[in-house]
């Protein structure tokens, strides 16, 4: 009984803590809809011009201090950088080295499923919009799923927000 109570207990803490992550994740979501239409740089654009720094690893659009930021992942070596893309002119407004935390982190897990793909991430998103005419990338990560390297590419259209995953072998 006291095992129930405890799991009962732990459920409901659980669905709790996620809501604001929810309500977060929509409005975050609401805020990219809006900010959008200003960048003329598509998310390929971004990775080409993030292999200046190295290989891409993912990319993606994001709200950060409540404006529109376009960064791209890239690993030269064994060195991580987030480079910022300017999301109006398509040319690299800064490259900084990732070094700890949960960037590193991604980075890693990233670099990991992009060491094994045949597929390059522009090519993923291209097949993305083949697929889905009419929405915008706004994100691209590459994960290892059963050792096998997969891309998720985040699209949008208005408010409306996909993932569609794909082989990157």
């Amino acid at each position: 009984m006291r095992h129930l109570v405890l799991a009962i207990v732990g459920a409901v803490a659980l669905l709790f803590a996620g809501q604001p992550s929810w309500a977060e994740d929509e409005s975050d979501a609401a805020a990219l809809a809006e900010a959008l239409p200003e960048a003329t740089v598509s998310l390929e654009q971004a990775l080409k011009t993030g292999e200046r720094e190295g290989k891409p690893i993912s990319a993606k659009y994001e709200i950060e201090n409540g404006a529109l930021q376009l960064s791209v992942y890239t690993v030269n070596r064994d060195q991580y950088s987030e480079v910022i893309v300017d999301h109006r002119s398509g040319v690299i407004k800064k490259a900084e080295a990732i070094t700890a935390g949960d960037d590193l982190k991604a980075a890693g897990v990233q670099s990991s499923a992009m060491s094994k793909a045949k597929i390059a991430l522009e090519a993923a998103v291209g097949n993305a919009l083949k697929a889905w005419p009419g929405y915008r990338a706004v994100g691209v990560e590459p994960a290892l799923e059963n050792g096998h390297p997969v891309a998720t590419t985040t699209l949008m259209k208005g408010q409306d927000m996909k993932k569609v995953s794909e082989t990157l072998e």
